[in-house]
């Protein structure tokens, strides 16, 4: 293949609060994957760009490249979406690719409905990405891309199929570079880990469990475990260390634990410490049913002071509901043991689930006061494609913009309203100047009073436990999506997007 210049696009997240926390590592991942096959790569960082569209306009009026290529999770696709009508604008010969989370959920999506014989809100969905976008890239996209920047490539490079050489395998993870993070302005992201400056990186890929609120559970990219090996994972961090200084570490994996060498992990992470007189700090999360005190203790030792734990609900009902596979004891003794060998607990919950009723919701407010996590989150869920919530909801007998989902096993109900996801993004764990808005409701509670129990819950848990609101207001930023809750927006200058 000719050598080409690509642009890759990190659209802005203006649903945060701050979105310099954490650099977005998968389109590294790909921008180093043609880095190492002689393509030449610019990167515009839109991250915390308020002109964003201007930004883009000049950009693609001046660059040397004809090929674009955009990343976006669900909540960053109305600015994506505003993006590439800005760079349509600017560069009309322009070929524009779309990979990311967002459209391998609906990809996914759409290839169950076709399974299903029942083509419904995912294909219309892809269709109107099909005609936005010239290719679109579903699931793993460092091997995919080098087919999507063909100039015959189809309309659909697919990267979700385990069986493409595409879908990146365990050996073919470990021998990827390392994110190329030198094209963007590293010291712009700014997250700490107990006041200790740190950076992100991903030492494994996929959660094998099936949580029905949760995305990718269709998508075999999302849902299948791929490892790297303990070597590798240590040389990134010791990379991290080298190049950028850096002491604090958030492995950003679905759940660490899921590993079956992740005692193993935690020891080499120990011993690199050791060897180097050096003492760093880890952050990561968990899944509570596999969670032991060996695993607990190597992860101390490797230099973790807190865990972060999807947990969800204090209600058995919902539990079930949500298909969590843990139970409200399980859940219990996984914070019991953080706390035997040193580690603080971050208690990730969500309301929302099928079946929610108010008693539900004040079950998960009780067992936040009977276990007593040193932090904690409570988010209103949203049905996002490629949860089951979407893909297996049906549409409402007589409201046309509500699809309903049935937990089959006990016959709860959850009701969504339709969401265009290019151009809506407020449902994502609220807006920070204007509350929550709920797009779900149940047969018990409205959308309007999930917003206000929810509320509640955080107000009595955190007086209880004399947990503070994040810089003295309720919780915006969640940690199981972008991180933490910093004191101030930043408004990074258009001269700091671009690292070529």
């Amino acid at each position: 293949m000719n050598k080409m210049r690509v642009c890759l696009i990190t659209p802005p997240s203006i649903f945060l609060l701050d979105e310099r926390v954490f650099m977005t590592l998968g389109i590294l991942r790909v921008a180093a994957a043609l880095e190492g096959a002689g393509h030449e790569v610019e990167m515009l960082d839109l991250s915390g760009i308020e002109n964003f569209e201007e930004v883009i306009r000049l950009h693609a009026k001046t660059s040397r490249a004809h090929i674009f290529g955009l990343t976006s999770t669900t909540p960053q696709m109305p600015a994506a979406y505003r993006v590439t009508q800005a760079l349509r604008a600017a560069k009309p010969d322009a070929r524009i690719i779309l990979g990311g989370p967002h459209i391998t959920l609906i990809h996914a999506a759409y290839k169950g409905e076709l399974a299903r014989k029942a083509p419904g809100r995912a294909a219309k969905a892809l269709e109107k990405m099909l005609a936005t976008y010239d290719v679109l890239v579903p699931g793993d996209g460092e091997e995919a891309v080098f087919e999507a920047i063909k100039p015959d490539a189809p309309k659909i490079v697919d990267g979700d199929d385990p069986k493409s050489p595409l879908f990146l395998t365990n050996q073919m993870l470990n021998e990827l570079p390392f994110p190329a993070r030198h094209l963007v302005d590293a010291k712009s992201y700014h997250y700490s880990i107990d006041g200790v400056p740190a950076m992100s990186l991903i030492a494994q890929l996929g959660c094998p469990f099936a949580c029905g609120f949760c995305g990718g559970r269709e998508s075999p990219m999302l849902r299948r475990v791929r490892t790297r090996t303990t070597e590798n994972v240590v040389k990134e961090i010791a990379h991290l260390a080298d190049t950028y200084g850096t002491k604090g570490f958030m492995l950003y994996d679905d759940e660490l634990n899921v590993n079956p060498k992740m005692v193993e992990l935690m020891n080499a992470i120990a011993d690199e410490q050791k060897r180097r007189g050096v003492e760093w700090r880890l952050r990561g999360f968990i899944k509570s049913q596999l969670f032991t005190d060996a695993q607990a203790d190597a992860m101390y030792r490797a230099g973790f002071r807190w865990i972060l734990t999807g947990f969800e609900s204090g209600s058995p009902r919902i539990l079930q509901n949500i298909n969590k596979r843990a139970t409200r004891e399980e859940n219990t003794r996984c914070v019991a043991i953080a706390k035997r060998h040193g580690l603080k607990v971050k208690a990730l919950m969500s309301i929302g689930h099928p079946g929610e009723s108010e008693q539900t919701i004040l079950e998960t407010r009780d067992w936040l006061l009977e276990s007593k996590p040193d932090d904690f989150d409570v988010t209103i869920i949203t049905t996002y494609p490629g949860t089951p919530y979407y893909d297996r909801a049906v549409q409402h007998p007589t409201l046309k913009n509500v699809w309903v989902y049935t937990y089959p096993e006990t016959g709860d109900r959850l009701y969504g309203y339709e969401v265009d996801y290019t151009m809506v993004s407020d449902y994502y764990k609220g807006d920070p100047d204007g509350g929550y808005k709920a797009y779900v409701y149940t047969d018990h509670l409205s959308a309007a009073k999930l917003v206000t129990l929810r509320d509640q819950v955080e107000r009595d848990v955190r007086k209880a436990l004399g947990i503070p609101f994040n810089a003295g207001r309720p919780a915006q930023r969640f940690e199981h999506s972008m991180g933490q809750l910093p004191p101030s927006i930043l408004r990074a200058t258009a001269a700091a997007a671009v690292r070529s």
